[in-house]
């Protein structure tokens, strides 16, 4: 009788075991995690016990002629070091090629006409968690009968800003005069990320992805956009990604032209020792398998080649920063080197860094004086320092998936490739995923139109399928 019982107890307890594992296993299942909205305070001292003003002013990038003068003269007094001979972009920016850049910075440059380029898309601020916010806000200059505009947010990366996008807001605003259809047509939304061009840069410490993602999103819900698509490449990549996690019954989609994964299984270390001989085990097609190996040179050397930057501003960015503020030679050879090494790391073999084989001088230098009128090069680096002092894999979002529909473009000549095999351990639901023929790091300003074109693709897919309603 004992021994019936003690089974009889046995077998209830294995019942109950099984019952929780069951009930866990469902609900487990069930329950899809989002990510917390970040509520934060990035403003100078305490939190006012007043209500935020939440108006949206409009705004124009002016500049003085004090600044001006003051940044001429700084040109004229620059001091530069021999480069090494035939050294071209091997040791970082070549000076050689940098003093060129700096007599056509003095004598051809004309800011004052890209002050009228940047005003030409309507801009505003508004102060969100205590800070103020800059964005630019294009609306479709015409609408097909009985068309509405999809919103559209935009976030950029570093060193890159909101004039990144200026070419390819046309291609989406206005696509039919493109010869890109009219089928789907954008509201585009391109903030400056807080502490980037003329985004406030927070006052207090911990401004991470997380936090710029809620802050993006109460920017959007401000707009009146209660569902919008995201798209982003470099910071704007997570960016993006956190806010997908955040409200991901207000992204509609969510599109990417890079995405880096930072939790890594058994399955994607073993397919970097053998994906090149069992690609298919892996679920590697040929392309990847020609991007990333031999991946001792091409993942590894490449990381520990050109991350030097991100560990020095993931430590110390104040130091270099202040530097870089103080010099605006200093901070054009530190960001060039950046155009020339991700656009192409071929182009390290040339003299003048390929800088002008993908983007013309105006650009280039817009992009910096953007950094250098605003005096923003320091807090943007501190973003490396917020989201990764806590070391990689350690932080909530890491861990979450994501389920809103996804688009990747893995443009050719990235810094680093993900496959579409390692990406869908992230991204549950991605819906289309292309290598992209040609294009390195900065896409919307090297390709726009190939950019547009995958956008476009992707919009198409989901609003076709309605795959937002089957998140």
């Amino acid at each position: 009788e004992l021994c019936s019982s003690l089974a009889g107890i046995m077998l209830l307890e294995v019942f109950l075991v099984l019952g929780t594992l069951i009930i866990y296993f469902f609900f487990s299942k069930k329950k899809e995690e989002t990510l917390p909205f970040k509520d934060g305070w990035w403003g100078k001292g305490p939190k006012p016990e007043t209500k935020e003003d939440t108006s949206v002013r409009p705004f124009k990038v002016e500049t003085t002629e004090e600044e001006l003068s003051d940044l001429f003269r700084r040109l004229d007094q620059a001091r530069f070091t021999e480069p090494l001979e035939n050294s071209c972009f091997h040791y970082g920016t070549n000076s050689v090629y940098l003093r060129k850049v700096v007599t056509y910075w003095k004598n051809q440059f004309n800011w004052k006409k890209q002050v009228e380029v940047l005003n030409k898309y309507p801009q505003f601020k508004t102060k969100i968690q205590g800070i103020d916010i800059h964005f630019v806000h294009v609306k479709p200059p015409r609408l097909p009968e009985g068309q509405s505009a999809k919103p559209l947010l935009m976030v950029h990366g570093w060193p890159g800003s909101f004039y990144e996008f200026y070419k390819i807001i046309p291609l989406l605003t206005d696509p039919a005069s493109h010869g890109l259809g009219d089928e789907h047509i954008f509201e585009v939304i391109c903030p400056s990320i807080p502490g980037y061009g003329f985004s406030e840069a927070p006052h207090k410490k911990d401004f991470d992805s997380v936090s710029a993602a809620s802050v993006f999103c109460e920017l959007m819900l401000r707009l009146g956009f209660n569902e919008f698509y995201t798209q982003g490449g470099d910071w704007g990549w997570l960016i993006c990604t956190n806010l997908a996690q955040i409200a991901p019954n207000h992204v509609k989609g969510l599109h990417l032209n890079m995405v880096s994964v930072t939790k890594m299984g058994l399955t994607q270390l073993l397919s970097v020792l053998l994906g090149q001989y069992l690609p298919g085990l892996f679920g590697f097609q040929k392309e990847d398998v020609r991007r990333m190996f031999p991946f001792l040179k091409k993942g590894l050397y490449k990381i520990l080649s050109e991350s030097g930057y991100a560990h020095i501003q993931a430590t110390k960015p104040d130091t270099v920063g202040c530097g870089l503020n103080d010099s605006p030679v200093g901070l054009a050879s530190y960001i060039l080197e950046k155009f020339s090494s991700w656009t192409d790391m071929e182009f390290q073999n040339l003299e003048d860094g390929g800088l002008e084989r993908k983007f013309n001088l105006d650009d280039l230098l817009t992009n910096i004086m953007i950094y250098w009128v605003s005096g923003c090069i320091v807090s943007s680096m501190r973003f490396y320092k917020e989201n990764l002092q806590k070391g990689i894999g350690t932080q909530k979002h890491e861990k979450l998936t994501v389920q809103v529909p996804t688009g990747i473009a893995s443009f050719l000549n990235d810094i680093l490739h993900t496959p579409q095999a390692w990406a869908q351990k992230k991204y549950t639901n991605i819906v289309s995923f292309h290598f992209m023929p040609r294009g390195g790091h900065f896409a919307a300003l090297e390709e726009p139109e190939l950019l547009a074109k995958d956008i476009l693709q992707f919009v198409g897919k989901v609003e076709k399928e309605q795959l937002w309603k089957k998140k």
